[in-house]
């Protein structure tokens, strides 16, 4: 195992963390975040952890750091577009203190609910590479690991639903991405598809308030609460 990589037998813990915060086991991603520390001293510019409840009867899976975005506040869908209709969802649904998430020491608390990314670092023009999601897999690997037996997990996006699907060790074929669409799994989790909430699909249309409420919606009604 490289250096910086992490251990793929270890669960979410403080230690895992404080690793995940420090890797560099991708060369192209860890040189994207030095120029950004260069340009923008005062952003986070490090692998975002996840955030939220560490019991979650929901898990939130998202793509990676906005560079204005978590890659600034250091806290997953925090301060740029792609957070405004989850949060504001998240609160309407009652797992968020508050609707608007700037910065990760807004006072924001979630209950029930967890969020992260496939990739933890912020990939130029938002688009990592094949190898890089594979390497971070492990660490997304260790924290589902976390929500207990019941618990539903939340895929925005295709490359989401990959990466989780990667990190259970499943089959991408046996569990086709949709919107909308929800997945028993062996261990007897659901997960959960919906389109990203970025600024291109809002924007366009593609994903409505509508369409993610109907999503968390749906999720209430079938993960029984603890």
């Amino acid at each position: 195992m490289k250096r910086d990589e992490p251990d793929k037998r270890a669960g979410e813990s403080p230690a895992l963390q404080m690793t995940l915060t420090s890797c560099t086991a991708c060369p192209r991603l860890a040189g994207f975040l030095a120029a950004a520390h260069g340009r923008f001293p005062d952003y986070f510019c490090k692998p975002v952890p996840a955030f939220g409840d560490e019991n979650p009867r929901l898990f939130i899976i998202g793509l990676a750091p906005g560079l204005h975005g978590a890659n600034r506040s250091g806290r997953p869908f925090t301060g740029d577009h792609a957070g405004i209709l989850l949060y504001e969802t998240l609160h309407a649904f009652g797992y968020a203190s508050r609707p608007v998430s700037v910065a990760a020491d807004d006072g924001l608390i979630l209950a029930g609910c967890r969020i992260s990314n496939a990739v933890k670092c912020v990939p130029p023009e938002n688009k990592p590479e094949t190898d890089e999601i594979k390497r971070c897999n492990a660490y997304l690997r260790a924290e589902l690991a976390a929500p207990p037996p019941g618990a539903a997990l939340l895929a925005l996006g295709l490359v989401a639903h990959k990466a989780v699907l990667m990190a259970l060790g499943l089959k991408h074929g046996a569990y086709p991405f949709g919107h909308g669409a929800a997945h028993l799994l062996p261990d007897g989790r659901r997960l959960y598809d919906s389109y990203h909430c970025s600024r291109y699909n809002t924007q366009t249309r593609r994903l409505t308030r509508d369409m993610f409420h109907a999503v968390f919606q749906r999720i209430q009604e079938e993960t029984p609460c603890p």
